[in-house]
């Protein structure tokens, strides 16, 4: 090895070490300081943006609060924005392939070189070189694959598809935020409602359980009748306890949902605003409707429709690749004869390889579809079966609801005579307190049932997918998403005819 091309390696060698030792990389944590940044600064965007409540939200406020600033349907839209973004960018993949290319070389002596007959064996030519010491030199070239071409084409319907996917992935966030919403909504209602009423029932039924402790100290009555009055009063107080326990965090589940910071006071309508309709219709029709339109069942539709194209797709690979080419070039090189030119031509190529795996692929693609099909019947009886049961269980709510009422005009019946009897002192005062307890329990009773009812009716609608929809919606205000839901709500939902494979 000569000295100079010793000189050479040593200096690659140490440029190569030198870049080896800058490029390691050792893992740093963050610092506390960080750390606590990035709290503040979520902390503080949770709801930064949001148009503040001035008032008392009604239910169809709640939903549009929902749908625009819950953060879980935030990130589902985020996400189908990326599928969108994902779909633009395949588009290009379409495209033919134009690269440009410019470079610069030189060498510290000429490239030459010595000739000899290769049948003689006698030096030819003198020492002699074709190249400049310097050279710059370009090109333009334009391919198209077509092979390429069909592929890109297969994977670009296969983006939108999975763009739709997302949306009806948003689309069951929809209808689960919106059911969620209802429901707590008119538990924050009866929470508002009753809060004041429980507050004062625990008080008065603590007082009344320290008279009955009084009554069976003295033995003014019978221990048995004390000890039995007693025991109905410390039965009303756990009741006002399961209430009080039910009741308590409406608030903060409304709360999170409409994307309200935790400890943000605000308050519902007591009405809620106008009832929803409940979707009519023979079942079949329900069942038909509820497969047309709830998410899971276009999402696997999507699917089985990304695997139909990938079984184009395996076909296509199987297929020869034609390229197609032209060229502009340039060469300073002096002693060229022409120093621009261009070029053109095509290639084929084929992988024969991939002759071979198609029938596995094409085996695996069958699978899939397979899978598809059964992970849809079995999607479809989920579906039918939470119509069946939402139907039922609204029902159920509803009769459960008017006992409910029944009960507590019943009571209040009652209690008017009871205090009659008071005012008369046929009655113990006792008596008159624990029909009073009995009277508050059957209001707060009456009011979550209502509030079940309402929740059951939500289920029945988001069972079938009648979600609300706003288009629109992220350019829209509160107010204005507030009479587009209200609109979506008071408008009959359109239930699909069964046809005759029902």
């Amino acid at each position: 090895m000569t000295s100079k091309l010793r000189r050479s390696a040593a200096v690659v060698a140490g440029i190569a070490s030198a870049a080896v030792a800058g490029c390691s990389v050792t893992p740093t944590e963050l610092t506390t300081a960080q750390l606590t940044s990035i709290a503040e600064t979520s902390i503080t965007n949770v709801a930064a943006g949001q148009e503040p409540i001035r008032q008392a939200i009604s239910l169809d406020e709640a939903v549009a609060r929902a749908l625009k600033y819950n953060l879980d349907h935030q990130v589902e839209q985020a996400e189908y924005a990326v599928r969108e973004r994902e779909l633009n960018l395949s588009h290009y993949s379409l495209l033919p392939t134009v690269v440009a290319n410019s470079g610069y070389a030189a060498r510290d002596s000429f490239s030459a070189s010595n000739s000899r007959n290769v049948f003689t064996g006698v030096e030819s030519l003198a020492t002699s070189t074709s190249q400049d010491q310097r050279l710059r030199s370009s090109d333009a070239t334009f391919s198209w694959n077509i092979l390429d071409f069909g592929l890109s084409y297969v994977r670009a319907r296969q983006a939108a598809d999975k763009a739709l996917i997302q949306n009806e992935l948003r689309r069951k966030v929809v209808l689960r935020i919106v059911e969620e919403t209802r429901a707590a909504y008119w538990r924050a209602v009866s929470a508002q409602r009753l809060h004041g009423q429980l507050e004062r029932v625990a008080g008065l039924a603590h007082s009344v359980e320290q008279e009955a402790r009084k009554v069976s100290r003295d033995q003014v009555s019978s221990p048995i009748t004390a000890l039995t009055y007693e025991r109905e009063v410390v039965e009303i107080q756990r009741t006002i306890g399961e209430l009080q326990r039910e009741l308590k965090a409406a608030h903060a589940q409304l709360g999170a949902l409409i994307n309200v910071p935790p400890g943000t006071r605000f308050s519902v309508l007591g009405n809620g605003g106008p009832a929803h309709v409940l979707p009519q219709g023979d079942m079949m029709s329900l069942l038909h409707t509820a497969v047309a339109n709830r998410p899971e069942l276009r999402e696997a539709a999507y699917r089985k429709r990304i695997n139909e194209q990938e079984a184009h797709a395996a076909l296509l690979e199987m297929l020869p690749g034609i390229n197609l080419f032209a060229a502009t070039n340039f060469d300073s090189n002096s002693f060229l004869l022409h120093n621009q030119w261009e070029n053109w031509g095509a290639k084929a190529s084929w992988s024969l390889l991939r002759v071979f795996s198609y029938p596995a692929k094409r085996a695996l693609v069958e699978q899939q579809e397979e899978m598809l099909d059964k992970k849809v019947l079995a999607v479809t009886m989920a579906v039918m079966t939470q119509v069946y049961v939402s139907r039922i269980r609204y029902v159920h709510a509803t009769k459960e609801h008017a006992t409910a009422q029944r009960y507590r005009d019943v009571q209040r019946r009652l209690l008017a005579q009871i205090r009659a009897e008071a005012a008369a002192d046929r009655i113990s005062r006792q008596s008159l307190a624990r029909e009073e307890l009995n009277m508050l329990v059957a209001e707060a009773k009456l009011d979550i049932a209502f509030a079940a009812k309402q929740a059951a009716l939500a289920f029945v609608r988001s069972s079938m997918g009648l979600d609300p929809h706003v288009p629109g919606m992220p350019d829209m205000s509160v107010r204005e998403t507030t009479q587009a839901v209200r609109a979506a709500a008071a408008a009959p939902p359109q239930v699909v005819s069964a046809g005759p494979d029902l």
